[in-house]
């Protein structure tokens, strides 16, 4: 990695980073919002509530990311798409085992027990997991696997 790289705000790796960050905090806004619909007013169960926010998330990330972050890099076909979701869906079971673990193994079943853990802990954990895999797996840049300086 190159200090280059990161030296001003066009430079690739800043810009993917932010980019891929205010695309990532809207699908967590929408992971968040029907999340919390779905397992209070709604009444579902933590894991299929947690499912359902994943899928609409995952479709407003895919999106965002594709026109927005990414939209420089060519991408055609169902290859990048089916892809990202593969990467979002160990991202999901990254959360969803944090929720399970928290909810099932360690008892602590009320609401916020369940946001914190699959929507903020479980979160966290699992952009790590979808940023790489992301930019090495669904949008990187002809022969380019991982490298920060695209």
């Amino acid at each position: 990695m190159t200090t280059r790289a990161w030296s001003s705000p066009t430079a690739p790796g800043r810009r993917e980073l932010l980019g891929f960050a205010a695309v990532g905090f809207l699908a967590y806004a929408v992971d968040l919002a029907l999340f919390t619909c779905l397992r209070g007013p709604a009444g579902l169960g933590p894991l299929t509530a947690k499912a359902l926010s994943f899928l609409a998330a995952c479709s407003v990330a895919y999106a965002g990311n594709a026109l927005g972050t990414y939209r420089d890099r060519r991408i055609s076909g169902l290859r990048p798409c089916a892809a990202f979701f593969l990467v979002n869906l160990a991202g999901a079971a990254v959360q969803l085992l944090c929720l399970a673990v928290s909810h099932y193994g360690l008892g602590l079943t009320s609401q916020r027990a369940d946001t914190v853990s699959g929507a903020v802990i479980g979160m966290a954990l699992a952009t790590v997991l979808r940023f790489w895999g992301t930019r090495t797996w669904v949008f990187r840049a002809e022969g380019r696997v991982g490298s920060w300086t695209g």
